[in-house]
């Protein structure tokens, strides 16, 4: 719908689409990066998402990484390219008009496995 604009794009973030649980040093869920309801983020993981979405914003299509690593280390956080200071989109990542196969950047992950995965955090975390 927007490809042929030059003052408008949409692209895709994907850096939250293959992100696992984020764990403590025990190997149980850090409950540092989650709200008192274990539901919504904190403020440590709203950091964490943010700093992974900006990075996401400034990787070329097609190179953007599909997972967020939980850590609280702000060194990961990147500066634009000064060759390219501007966040990536499709054409300025080098596709012009070429049609990207979005099936290669489809989530190879089931949607309903999404829901089970749900399910079982509920029932594993009342017990």
């Amino acid at each position: 719908r927007y490809e042929q604009r030059e003052d408008f794009a949409v692209v895709i973030q994907p850096f939250f689409r293959n992100t696992l649980l984020p764990l403590d040093s025990t190997s149980k869920p850090d409950m540092s990066f989650f709200a008192a309801d274990c539901v919504h983020f904190s403020v440590r993981g709203y950091a964490e998402m943010a700093m992974a979405l900006w990075n996401n914003m400034l990787e070329p299509v097609g190179e953007k990484q599909t997972y967020n690593n939980f850590t609280h280390d702000r060194s990961k956080l990147r500066c634009p390219n000064p060759e390219k200071p501007f966040l990536s989109t499709r054409r300025n990542s080098g596709f012009g008009n070429s049609d990207l196969n979005l099936e290669e950047t489809e989530s190879s992950v089931p949607y309903w496995a999404v829901i089970v995965t749900a399910v079982a955090g509920v029932l594993v975390g009342s017990l």
